[in-house]
Protein backbone atom coordinates (compact mmCIF):
# COMPACT_ATOMS: atom_id res chain seq x y z
CA UNK A 1 0.00 0.00 0.00
CA UNK A 2 2.97 2.33 0.66
CA UNK A 3 4.28 1.89 -3.17
CA UNK A 4 1.00 2.63 -4.42
CA UNK A 5 -0.27 5.65 -2.11
CA UNK A 6 3.10 7.48 -1.16
CA UNK A 7 6.16 8.78 -2.89
CA UNK A 8 8.65 8.89 -0.64
CA UNK A 9 12.10 10.73 -0.25
CA UNK A 10 15.10 9.75 1.24
CA UNK A 11 18.23 11.13 1.77
CA UNK A 12 19.41 10.46 -1.86
CA UNK A 13 16.47 10.25 -3.87
CA UNK A 14 12.96 9.43 -4.11
CA UNK A 15 11.25 6.61 -4.55
CA UNK A 16 7.64 5.26 -5.58
CA UNK A 17 7.57 8.13 -8.37
CA UNK A 18 5.84 6.15 -10.96
CA UNK A 19 1.84 6.17 -11.68
CA UNK A 20 -0.18 3.66 -10.48
CA UNK A 21 -3.44 4.41 -12.27
CA UNK A 22 -2.94 1.83 -15.10
CA UNK A 23 -3.73 -2.36 -14.99
CA UNK A 24 -1.09 -4.57 -14.29
CA UNK A 25 1.06 -2.34 -12.06
CA UNK A 26 0.72 -4.32 -9.30
CA UNK A 27 0.26 -8.23 -8.57
CA UNK A 28 -3.17 -8.40 -7.10
CA UNK A 29 -4.24 -5.21 -7.33
CA UNK A 30 -7.12 -3.64 -10.17
CA UNK A 31 -5.67 -0.21 -10.65
CA UNK A 32 -7.27 0.00 -14.38
CA UNK A 33 -9.18 3.26 -14.24
CA UNK A 34 -12.74 3.09 -13.09
CA UNK A 35 -15.24 6.01 -13.44
CA UNK A 36 -17.31 4.50 -10.37
CA UNK A 37 -14.52 3.83 -8.08
CA UNK A 38 -13.00 7.63 -9.42
CA UNK A 39 -16.42 9.34 -8.46
CA UNK A 40 -16.26 8.15 -4.71
CA UNK A 41 -13.00 8.83 -3.97
CA UNK A 42 -12.47 12.17 -6.09
CA UNK A 43 -13.05 15.58 -3.72
CA UNK A 44 -12.42 19.39 -4.03
CA UNK A 45 -11.56 21.09 -0.97
CA UNK A 46 -11.29 25.12 -0.98
CA UNK A 47 -8.72 25.76 1.96
CA UNK A 48 -7.95 29.39 1.54
CA UNK A 49 -9.92 32.25 -0.59
CA UNK A 50 -9.32 35.64 -1.24
CA UNK A 51 -10.17 37.84 -3.73
CA UNK A 52 -6.88 37.63 -5.97
CA UNK A 53 -5.48 33.78 -4.54
CA UNK A 54 -7.01 30.68 -4.02
CA UNK A 55 -5.88 27.25 -2.53
CA UNK A 56 -7.98 24.44 -2.78
CA UNK A 57 -6.95 20.62 -2.57
CA UNK A 58 -7.92 18.06 -5.27
CA UNK A 59 -7.83 14.65 -4.46
CA UNK A 60 -8.17 11.43 -5.96
CA UNK A 61 -6.72 12.19 -9.92
CA UNK A 62 -3.28 11.46 -11.27
CA UNK A 63 -0.71 13.81 -12.05
CA UNK A 64 -1.65 14.00 -16.08
CA UNK A 65 -4.84 15.77 -14.66
CA UNK A 66 -3.61 18.01 -12.61
CA UNK A 67 -0.74 18.99 -14.58
CA UNK A 68 -3.45 19.62 -17.33
CA UNK A 69 -5.48 22.29 -15.26
CA UNK A 70 -2.11 23.75 -14.48
CA UNK A 71 -0.99 24.39 -18.28
CA UNK A 72 -4.82 25.20 -19.05
CA UNK A 73 -4.59 28.34 -16.23
CA UNK A 74 -1.17 29.21 -17.49
CA UNK A 75 -1.47 29.37 -21.08
CA UNK A 76 -5.39 29.12 -22.76
CA UNK A 77 -7.65 30.63 -20.37
CA UNK A 78 -8.08 34.00 -22.86
CA UNK A 79 -7.65 37.91 -21.12
CA UNK A 80 -7.65 41.10 -23.02
CA UNK A 81 -4.37 42.83 -23.34
CA UNK A 82 -3.13 46.04 -25.09
CA UNK A 83 -2.12 44.43 -28.70
CA UNK A 84 -1.67 47.30 -30.80
CA UNK A 85 -0.47 51.03 -29.92
CA UNK A 86 -0.80 53.67 -32.01
CA UNK A 87 1.92 56.37 -31.21
CA UNK A 88 1.24 59.72 -32.49
CA UNK A 89 3.98 61.53 -30.19
CA UNK A 90 6.54 60.21 -27.62
CA UNK A 91 9.21 62.96 -26.60
CA UNK A 92 9.97 60.71 -23.80
CA UNK A 93 13.47 58.98 -23.22
CA UNK A 94 11.67 55.55 -23.30
CA UNK A 95 11.80 54.20 -27.26
CA UNK A 96 8.10 53.55 -29.08
CA UNK A 97 9.02 49.61 -28.95
CA UNK A 98 9.95 49.30 -25.12
CA UNK A 99 7.14 52.26 -24.34
CA UNK A 100 4.69 49.78 -26.72
CA UNK A 101 5.87 46.57 -24.71
CA UNK A 102 5.09 48.08 -21.39
CA UNK A 103 1.71 48.80 -22.04
CA UNK A 104 1.21 45.69 -23.39
CA UNK A 105 1.85 43.85 -19.95
CA UNK A 106 -0.12 46.27 -17.93
CA UNK A 107 -3.37 43.81 -17.05
CA UNK A 108 -6.53 44.91 -17.97
CA UNK A 109 -9.56 44.72 -15.56
CA UNK A 110 -12.14 43.43 -18.45
CA UNK A 111 -13.70 40.27 -18.37
CA UNK A 112 -12.67 38.53 -21.64
CA UNK A 113 -16.31 36.38 -21.31
CA UNK A 114 -18.14 39.72 -23.02
CA UNK A 115 -15.81 39.73 -26.50
CA UNK A 116 -14.79 38.27 -29.41
CA UNK A 117 -11.61 36.77 -30.57
CA UNK A 118 -10.50 39.69 -33.74
CA UNK A 119 -10.07 38.03 -37.07
CA UNK A 120 -6.17 37.70 -38.03
CA UNK A 121 -5.48 40.06 -40.46
CA UNK A 122 -7.92 42.93 -39.15
CA UNK A 123 -6.64 46.01 -39.13
CA UNK A 124 -9.89 48.51 -37.60
CA UNK A 125 -11.26 46.84 -33.65
CA UNK A 126 -14.94 46.79 -33.35
CA UNK A 127 -17.49 47.13 -30.29
CA UNK A 128 -17.43 43.46 -30.00
CA UNK A 129 -13.58 42.30 -30.20
CA UNK A 130 -11.75 45.78 -28.85
CA UNK A 131 -11.05 48.07 -26.00
CA UNK A 132 -9.60 50.96 -26.99
CA UNK A 133 -7.72 53.22 -24.11
CA UNK A 134 -5.96 56.64 -24.98
CA UNK A 135 -2.87 57.44 -22.81
CA UNK A 136 -1.99 61.73 -23.41
CA UNK A 137 0.12 63.38 -21.06
CA UNK A 138 2.76 66.36 -21.15
CA UNK A 139 4.89 67.56 -18.08
CA UNK A 140 5.26 70.41 -16.84
CA UNK A 141 7.67 72.32 -14.57
CA UNK A 142 6.21 73.86 -11.65
CA UNK A 143 6.49 77.58 -11.30
CA UNK A 144 5.50 77.31 -7.74
CA UNK A 145 7.47 75.30 -6.46
CA UNK A 146 10.84 76.63 -3.95
CA UNK A 147 13.88 77.68 -5.84
CA UNK A 148 16.34 75.82 -3.66
CA UNK A 149 13.79 72.16 -3.88
CA UNK A 150 15.39 69.65 -5.84
CA UNK A 151 12.61 67.36 -5.60
CA UNK A 152 11.12 66.02 -8.83
CA UNK A 153 7.75 65.73 -6.88
CA UNK A 154 7.54 69.58 -6.24
CA UNK A 155 9.31 70.71 -9.93
CA UNK A 156 7.25 69.22 -12.16
CA UNK A 157 3.50 68.04 -12.50
CA UNK A 158 2.93 65.17 -14.46
CA UNK A 159 6.70 63.69 -14.50
CA UNK A 160 5.12 60.07 -13.60
CA UNK A 161 3.30 58.14 -16.27
CA UNK A 162 1.18 55.97 -14.37
CA UNK A 163 -1.27 53.37 -15.87
CA UNK A 164 -3.97 55.23 -13.92
CA UNK A 165 -3.52 57.71 -16.65
CA UNK A 166 -5.37 55.13 -19.47
CA UNK A 167 -8.24 56.14 -19.86
CA UNK A 168 -11.11 54.06 -22.01
CA UNK A 169 -12.64 55.53 -25.09
CA UNK A 170 -15.11 53.70 -26.67
CA UNK A 171 -15.79 51.88 -29.29
CA UNK A 172 -19.26 52.62 -31.36
CA UNK A 173 -21.96 51.50 -29.17
CA UNK A 174 -19.96 50.01 -26.46
CA UNK A 175 -21.36 52.82 -23.87
CA UNK A 176 -25.02 51.20 -24.55
CA UNK A 177 -23.36 47.23 -24.84
CA UNK A 178 -21.67 48.05 -21.61
CA UNK A 179 -23.72 50.67 -19.30
CA UNK A 180 -21.87 49.72 -16.06
CA UNK A 181 -18.55 48.60 -17.32
CA UNK A 182 -15.28 50.26 -15.51
CA UNK A 183 -12.38 49.14 -18.26
CA UNK A 184 -9.16 50.55 -16.65
CA UNK A 185 -5.85 48.43 -15.42
CA UNK A 186 -6.42 46.73 -12.72
CA UNK A 187 -3.68 48.84 -10.79
CA UNK A 188 -3.76 52.35 -11.17
CA UNK A 189 0.07 52.72 -9.84
CA UNK A 190 2.22 50.92 -12.11
CA UNK A 191 5.08 53.25 -13.48
CA UNK A 192 4.96 53.49 -17.19
CA UNK A 193 7.74 56.21 -17.98
CA UNK A 194 9.09 59.31 -16.47
CA UNK A 195 9.15 62.65 -17.70
CA UNK A 196 10.84 66.20 -17.98
CA UNK A 197 9.27 69.38 -19.07
CA UNK A 198 8.75 69.53 -22.44
CA UNK A 199 7.91 66.05 -23.20
CA UNK A 200 5.08 64.06 -23.78
CA UNK A 201 3.10 60.64 -24.82
CA UNK A 202 0.06 60.47 -26.99
CA UNK A 203 -0.66 57.04 -27.55
CA UNK A 204 -3.79 54.99 -28.50
CA UNK A 205 -3.99 51.36 -27.63
CA UNK A 206 -6.25 48.87 -28.65
CA UNK A 207 -6.48 45.89 -26.21
CA UNK A 208 -7.91 42.54 -27.79
CA UNK A 209 -9.00 38.84 -26.55
CA UNK A 210 -6.14 36.21 -26.31
CA UNK A 211 -4.23 33.32 -24.92
CA UNK A 212 -1.09 32.92 -22.52
CA UNK A 213 0.34 30.51 -25.25
CA UNK A 214 0.64 33.15 -27.91
CA UNK A 215 1.97 35.66 -25.96
CA UNK A 216 2.81 35.55 -21.90
CA UNK A 217 0.89 38.88 -21.59
CA UNK A 218 -2.43 37.19 -22.18
CA UNK A 219 -2.02 34.78 -19.16
CA UNK A 220 -4.73 35.31 -16.47
CA UNK A 221 -2.53 34.31 -13.58
CA UNK A 222 0.92 35.26 -11.58
CA UNK A 223 1.29 31.91 -10.69
CA UNK A 224 -0.71 28.69 -11.32
CA UNK A 225 1.33 26.10 -9.43
CA UNK A 226 0.59 22.37 -7.33
CA UNK A 227 2.26 20.25 -4.62
CA UNK A 228 1.80 17.35 -3.55
CA UNK A 229 0.29 17.09 0.35
CA UNK A 230 3.32 16.41 2.29
CA UNK A 231 3.09 13.16 4.52
CA UNK A 232 5.47 12.97 8.21
CA UNK A 233 5.88 10.36 9.89
CA UNK A 234 7.73 9.53 13.44
CA UNK A 235 9.07 6.38 13.63
CA UNK A 236 9.82 6.45 17.35
CA UNK A 237 9.53 8.83 19.68
CA UNK A 238 11.37 11.60 20.15
CA UNK A 239 12.78 13.60 23.24
CA UNK A 240 14.39 16.30 24.77
CA UNK A 241 17.31 18.09 23.35
CA UNK A 242 16.48 15.83 20.04
CA UNK A 243 12.98 17.02 19.81
CA UNK A 244 14.17 20.44 20.11
CA UNK A 245 16.73 19.37 17.28
CA UNK A 246 14.52 17.95 15.19
CA UNK A 247 11.77 20.82 15.38
CA UNK A 248 14.53 22.97 14.07
CA UNK A 249 14.38 20.74 10.84
CA UNK A 250 11.41 21.81 9.73
CA UNK A 251 9.15 24.58 8.63
CA UNK A 252 7.63 26.67 11.63
CA UNK A 253 4.60 24.91 12.54
CA UNK A 254 5.25 21.52 11.68
CA UNK A 255 6.51 19.93 14.35
CA UNK A 256 5.22 21.02 17.87
CA UNK A 257 6.73 19.96 21.48
CA UNK A 258 4.56 18.90 24.09
CA UNK A 259 5.16 18.74 27.81
CA UNK A 260 4.53 14.46 29.15
CA UNK A 261 5.67 13.85 32.67
CA UNK A 262 7.97 16.03 32.40
CA UNK A 263 9.69 14.86 29.15
CA UNK A 264 9.81 16.85 25.88
CA UNK A 265 8.26 14.71 23.50
CA UNK A 266 8.32 15.65 19.52
CA UNK A 267 4.82 15.27 17.28
CA UNK A 268 3.40 16.33 14.18
CA UNK A 269 1.52 19.30 14.37
CA UNK A 270 0.73 20.22 10.76
CA UNK A 271 2.59 18.26 7.39
CA UNK A 272 1.28 20.42 5.17
CA UNK A 273 3.36 23.81 6.28
CA UNK A 274 6.36 21.83 5.19
CA UNK A 275 8.33 22.61 2.02
CA UNK A 276 10.85 19.48 2.36
CA UNK A 277 13.88 21.01 2.67
CA UNK A 278 15.15 17.44 4.05
CA UNK A 279 16.95 19.04 6.61
CA UNK A 280 16.79 16.12 8.78
CA UNK A 281 18.94 13.93 7.04
CA UNK A 282 21.77 16.02 7.61
CA UNK A 283 22.07 15.00 11.10
CA UNK A 284 22.97 11.60 11.89
CA UNK A 285 21.29 11.23 14.65
CA UNK A 286 17.65 12.41 13.49
CA UNK A 287 17.89 10.75 9.91
CA UNK A 288 16.48 7.11 11.23
CA UNK A 289 13.76 8.66 13.10
CA UNK A 290 11.60 10.38 10.60
CA UNK A 291 10.01 9.15 7.24
CA UNK A 292 9.59 11.72 4.82
CA UNK A 293 6.46 11.07 2.22
CA UNK A 294 3.94 12.69 -0.34
CA UNK A 295 0.29 11.20 -0.54
CA UNK A 296 0.56 10.55 -4.37
CA UNK A 297 -2.97 11.21 -5.24
CA UNK A 298 -3.81 14.81 -3.22
CA UNK A 299 -2.36 17.55 -4.78
CA UNK A 300 -2.15 21.80 -3.35
CA UNK A 301 -2.92 24.27 -6.03
CA UNK A 302 -2.41 27.36 -5.93
CA UNK A 303 -3.58 29.80 -7.61
CA UNK A 304 -2.95 33.73 -8.08
CA UNK A 305 -4.77 35.82 -10.82
CA UNK A 306 -3.54 39.12 -11.74
CA UNK A 307 -6.38 40.75 -10.91
CA UNK A 308 -8.33 40.19 -14.54
CA UNK A 309 -10.52 38.02 -13.02
CA UNK A 310 -11.22 36.14 -9.44
CA UNK A 311 -9.22 33.11 -9.09
CA UNK A 312 -12.24 30.74 -8.36
CA UNK A 313 -13.86 32.05 -11.56
CA UNK A 314 -10.37 30.98 -13.29
CA UNK A 315 -10.35 27.71 -12.51
CA UNK A 316 -14.18 27.23 -13.45
CA UNK A 317 -12.73 28.63 -16.96
CA UNK A 318 -9.66 26.16 -16.77
CA UNK A 319 -12.55 23.61 -16.29
CA UNK A 320 -14.53 24.20 -18.51
CA UNK A 321 -11.58 24.71 -21.57
CA UNK A 322 -10.41 21.05 -20.57
CA UNK A 323 -14.15 19.29 -20.68
CA UNK A 324 -14.23 21.39 -24.25
CA UNK A 325 -11.28 19.38 -25.08
CA UNK A 326 -12.07 16.33 -24.18
CA UNK A 327 -15.32 17.04 -25.94
CA UNK A 328 -13.80 17.26 -29.24
CA UNK A 329 -11.63 14.43 -28.86
CA UNK A 330 -14.87 12.25 -28.49
CA UNK A 331 -16.49 14.14 -31.09
CA UNK A 332 -13.44 12.95 -33.51
CA UNK A 333 -13.16 9.62 -32.28
CA UNK A 334 -17.28 9.18 -33.41
CA UNK A 335 -16.61 10.36 -36.46
CA UNK A 336 -13.30 8.58 -37.53
CA UNK A 337 -14.13 5.04 -38.89
CA UNK A 338 -13.27 1.53 -36.85
CA UNK A 339 -11.55 -0.77 -38.85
Amino acid sequence: DEIRDRVVLGEFGVRNVHTTDFPGNYPGYEDAWDQRRFEEVFRVDIIREEEDALEFDMVGIDAAIANAFRRILLAEVPTMAVEKVFVYNNTSIVQDEILAHRLGLIPIRADPRLFEYRNQGDEEGTEIDTLQFQLKIKCSRNHQAAKESSDPNELYFNHKVYSKHMTWMPLGNQTDLFPDADFRPVHDDILIALLRPGQEIDVLMHCVKGIGKDHAKFSPVATASYRLLPDITLLQPVEDEAAEKLQKCFSPGVIEIQNIKGKKVARVANARLDTFSREVFRHEGLKNLVRLARVRNHYIFSVESTGILPSDVLVSEAIKILMGKCQRFLNELDSVPME
